[in-house]
């Protein structure tokens, strides 16, 4: 799809269709109002007959509106004017993006963009709907034998803007939206994935041809790359597995040399069955995403180059499948990871963290300014938070409320949890030098803990998406979250 941004009133625009919004109980909004005044007031009395109250996420289509160049006129409902807020101003921009698919409007103006969002601005509005849109009319059907195709799909948006000046902040912010929305497109599509198809080996070929096609630098470590690492943690996970493991660094070189990287760590289980302790058979199938972290680190790096960030910024991911077999990691079993600390593993169902802790490790290698992991890590996340906040935790206080205002920017939003020493006492083990899980009591919190243990040298962030990496039921498939976070989260430490 096609965006661009242009000033103009909303009634002498000759497009295909003109969205505008309608506030409860039935106020025209000030785009709305001037097409109403050009139409002799036909948009205020269709309001008066009760064919629209401005209800949040309500549309009504007009066609040959009096007076008007436009062929037709798309209303949608805003709820309370002084309700009105970020959430608000996305639900009416998902609403307005599902009806003009629904037109046969090939083009559109959106108007939306000049609505006042409290705490938001111009550039924000607009990103955001690039974001929404795009994120409304994905569709993951490259598994089908035949695919779905829209007769007159809507090709091109123009987001409004208040005058002529506001221009050139109206195109950097539908170029930064553009570049959000493709990195998660690749994180929803690598997470949608099937586990026969998206295998540690494909994760590996997709960072190179991302690395291609944006001018990344990338290196893929092997088994044998991993065992002269002495990367005993992550290796265990993967010896049930006839997939190999992969190791994938990637890099974008956007500051120079002695300017330290920020290192992002994204979880690559691309199937995980649980192990020997395996888990129940119902909604294993949703296990195929617990590489979203992987994912999310892939579509960052990719928006990333696509922003061309002045920033340098390391990816890293340590990615396998965790399967049963005669080979697997057992209960009771204690491996040593690439730190040299050992561990005892009570539940081989807590593997994501046996991978992460070798990369942590690995990632000091590059004198990091700060490091942030993202995984799927643990379904307490999902119990505490919902599905609606991603989990963090930090070791570093002013790191942590970087990530909690990017968050809040990209209204892709974490939650903080406490990260104190006593949570550590319930991962001591009596025959390692840590146990990998604490017992059912803060799983979320310990989980953090035991990776904390690998993260002393640095300034260091857990993000736990289990709740936020992917929806289940009818409209089951991967978010795409929290490359939104993340992408702001770079931008800002790049001084944008």
């Amino acid at each position: 799809m096609e965006f661009s941004t242009k000033s103009g009133s909303p009634e002498k625009q000759r497009v295909a269709c003109v969205v505008a919004g309608v506030y409860e109980p039935r106020r025209l909004s000030a785009a709305a109002a001037a097409l109403d005044d050009a139409a002799g007031g036909h948009l205020a009395e269709i309001l008066r007959r009760g064919d629209m109250d401005g209800k949040a996420g309500s549309t009504l289509l007009l066609h040959h509106v009096p007076n008007l160049p436009c062929e037709r006129v798309l209303l949608v409902g805003l709820g309370k004017e002084r309700a009105f807020h970020a959430r608000q101003y996305r639900e009416a921009m998902r609403a307005a993006v599902k009806a003009l698919g629904e037109t046969g409007a090939r083009e559109a103006m959106l108007c939306l963009t000049d609505l006042a969002v409290k705490g938001h601005d111009l550039g924000w509005r607009v990103e955001q709907a690039v974001v929404v849109a795009l994120d409304t009319v994905y569709r993951f059907d490259q598994m089908k034998s035949k695919q779905e195709e829209q007769d007159r799909p809507l090709r091109k948006l123009i987001l409004a803007v208040p005058g002529r000046g506001d221009l050139p902040a109206g195109e950097a912010a539908v170029a930064r939206g553009q570049a959000i929305a493709e990195g998660m497109r690749l994180a929803k599509d690598l997470g949608n994935l099937p586990g026969n198809v998206c295998t540690p080996a494909y994760l590996a070929e997709q960072a190179r041809e991302l690395a291609r096609l944006h001018g990344l630098d990338v290196q893929v470590l092997e088994r044998r790359d991993m065992e002269k690492l002495g990367m005993g943690s992550l290796l265990s996970v993967a010896k049930g597995s006839e997939e190999p493991p992969k190791f994938i660094v990637l890099q974008h070189r956007g500051a120079g040399k002695k300017d330290r990287p920020v290192v992002l760590v994204g979880k690559g289980i691309t199937f995980d069955s649980g192990g020997i302790s395996i888990k129940p058979a119902a909604e294993m199938d949703e296990m195929k995403y617990d590489m979203c972290g992987a994912a999310s680190v892939l579509g960052t790096l990719k928006a990333a180059a696509m922003l061309a960030l002045p920033l340098n910024v390391v990816g890293l991911v340590p990615t396998c499948e965790n399967l049963p077999s005669g080979r697997a990691n057992k209960p009771g079993d204690v491996v040593t990871s690439m730190s040299g600390q050992t561990i005892e593993v009570l539940n081989t169902d807590a593997e994501g963290r046996l991978i992460l802790c070798d990369a942590l490790t690995y990632a000091e290698r590059f004198e990091p300014a700060a490091v942030v992991d993202i995984a799927t890590l643990t379904g307490a996340c999902v119990i505490a938070l919902g599905h609606v906040a991603t989990g963090l935790l930090a070791n570093d206080e002013g790191l942590a409320r970087e990530l909690l205002r990017a968050g809040e920017a990209a209204h892709d939003r974490c939650w903080q949890l406490p990260l104190w020493d006593e949570y550590e006492e319930q991962l001591k083990s009596n025959f390692a030098d840590m146990a990998n899980i604490g017992g059912r009591p803060a799983g979320t919190i310990t989980a953090a803990a035991f990776l904390a243990k690998f993260a002393k040298k640095y300034d260091w962030a857990h993000l736990d998406i289990a709740g936020t990496a992917w929806r289940s039921g009818k409209e089951k498939g991967g978010t795409g979250r929290p490359v939104p976070l993340l992408v702001h989260f770079l931008a800002r430490r790049a001084g944008l």
